[in-house]
Order: structure tokens, then C-alpha cells, then sequence
């Protein structure tokens, strides 16, 4: 199984509302490709800040680039992060899962 994490950051203000976006849009998608195991979205607000890592499960690579294309290591972005994310991290990463529940 691979793991793949994306991270990203808004303002604490918009902590809430991108969550469900994110929901909307990225997890909604990984969810309706063959393969993909489940996704989960993990937030942290600290400050003025808030931080998002969505952890998507997959069978395989093969799996993973039906979602994000030829090169899998690409963020897939959506139209309204533009207006959430102080940034945008170009890569994602991919770890071998060795221990599930």
C-alpha cells in the first residue's frame, strides 16, 4: 500500500471552509478512483495559521497516477485553492505503508 501526503496552509479564518473544500474537491476525487483505499484530512490551527495534510491510501504507484497524472510527485491543485493557500508546495510525498490498522 502507498501513502500519499499533500500539505497546505490558509489562514486561521478560513480553517473551517477550506477543510470542507478540500473534502469536496481532492478527497471526492481520490475516493472515485479504482484503487484508491480511503483518504483522511488532518488540520491544525496554531496561531493566525492553519495546516492541512491529506493522506490518501492507494494499492499502487499505478493507482496513485491514475489520480495525479504521469508524474504522481505533482500537487493536484483545484480552482479555489488560489483563494485559500498562502502557497503552493509543487510535491507531494509517497511512503510504503508497513503498518496498518
Amino acid at each position: 500500500m502507498i501513502a500519499r501526503m499533500w500539505h497546505g496552509r490558509t489562514r486561521a479564518e478560513h480553517a473551517k471552509v477550506y477543510g470542507e473544500y478540500v473534502e469536496e474537491t481532492g478527497v471526492t476525487a481520490q475516493r472515485k478512483v479504482p484503487g484508491n483505499m480511503g483518504s483522511m484530512i488532518l488540520r491544525r490551527v496554531s496561531g493566525s495559521e492553519a495546516d492541512f495534510y491529506v493522506i490518501s491510501f492507494w494499492e499502487s504507484m499505478d493507482a496513485v497516477k491514475r489520480f495525479a497524472g504521469e508524474d504522481p510527485d505533482v500537487a493536484v491543485y483545484y480552482p479555489r485553492d488560489e483563494k485559500y493557500l498562502l502557497e503552493f508546495e509543487p510535491y507531494v510525498h509517497h511512503y510504503e505503508v508497513l503498518v496498518a490498522p
